[in-house]
C-alpha cells in the first residue's frame, strides 16, 4: 500500500507524521535527499528538516543523488527504512533521478510499502508531470531533462507554498492557466496531504 506524506515545508508540519506513519520513528533511518537544493542559494529549509527528522528521534543517511555512486543509491534507497526527497528546484531533480535511475528505484520501492516524504520539490514529482510548476522552478538549471513526466505515484498535481510568500504570485498563476486543466492540490506550509493506499487527506 503506498503511503506518502506530501508537503510544502516539512519542518511545520513534521509532528503530523509519527501519527500518520502509526509506529515508533525512534532509530529508523531515513534516507534523506537534498539533491533540488544542489542548484539553489538558500539552504535553510534542508536543514530545519534535518533538524525535525532529528528531534523526532529518526537517523539520517544522506543521499545526494547527482554525485552519489550507483551503489550506494541503490543500497540507501532499498535498506533505509523511509525516503525523504527535500525541496528545490523540480526540474534539476527530476533531471538526477532520471539521470541515475533513482527514480525508478523510488518508484519500486513506495510500490512496495515504504513510506515517502516530499517537500515542495520532493512532493511536486510525485505527479503525473511537472510541466505546470515551470512559474515557480526555472527550467534552465536542467539543461539535461528530456521530458517532464514525473514518478507518477498519484493522480493529482501538489501546488506548494500556495499562501505564502515568496511563492504565492507564482501559486496564483499556476492556478490560473492549469486549475481547470489538471487536479491541482494547492497546499500552504501549514498543510499536508497524506497518502495511504487509495485515500488522500489534506490537513
Amino acid at each position: 500500500m503506498k503511503k506518502l506524506f506530501l508537503s510544502s515545508s516539512f519542518d511545520d508540519v513534521a509532528n503530523r507524521l509519527p501519527a500518520f506513519i502509526g509506529e515508533k520513528l525512534a532509530g529508523k533511518v531515513v534516507t534523506f535527499i537534498p539533491t533540488a537544493n544542489v542548484p539553489q542559494d538558500y539552504d535553510g529549509y534542508v536543514l530545519s528538516a534535518k533538524a525535525a527528522f532529528e528531534s523526532l528521534g529518526l537517523t539520517i543517511d544522506e543521499l545526494e543523488v547527482s554525485t552519489a555512486s550507483p551503489r550506494d543509491i541503490q543500497t540507501k534507497l532499498t535498506q533505509n527504512d523511509y525516503i525523504y526527497v527535500s525541496g528545490g528546484n523540480s526540474f534539476f531533480l527530476l533531471q538526477e533521478l532520471k539521470r541515475t535511475g533513482a527514480d525508478q528505484l523510488i518508484i519500486d520501492q513506495i510500490n512496495q510499502g515504504k513510506l515517502y516524504i516530499g517537500e515542495s520539490a520532493g512532493s511536486i514529482i510525485t505527479s503525473p508531470d511537472i510541466a505546470y510548476i515551470s512559474a515557480m522552478d526555472s527550467t534552465k538549471k536542467a539543461p539535461l531533462l528530456t521530458s517532464t513526466e514525473g514518478l507518477n505515484l498519484v493522480d493529482f498535481y501538489t501546488l506548494p507554498h500556495a499562501t505564502n510568500e515568496p511563492f504565492e504570485e507564482e501559486a496564483q498563476e499556476i492556478i490560473a492557466a492549469y486549475g481547470n486543466k489538471i487536479k491541482l492540490k494547492p497546499i500552504s506550509n501549514d498543510q499536508v496531504i497524506m497518502v495511504l493506499g487509495d485515500t488522500i487527506r489534506v490537513s
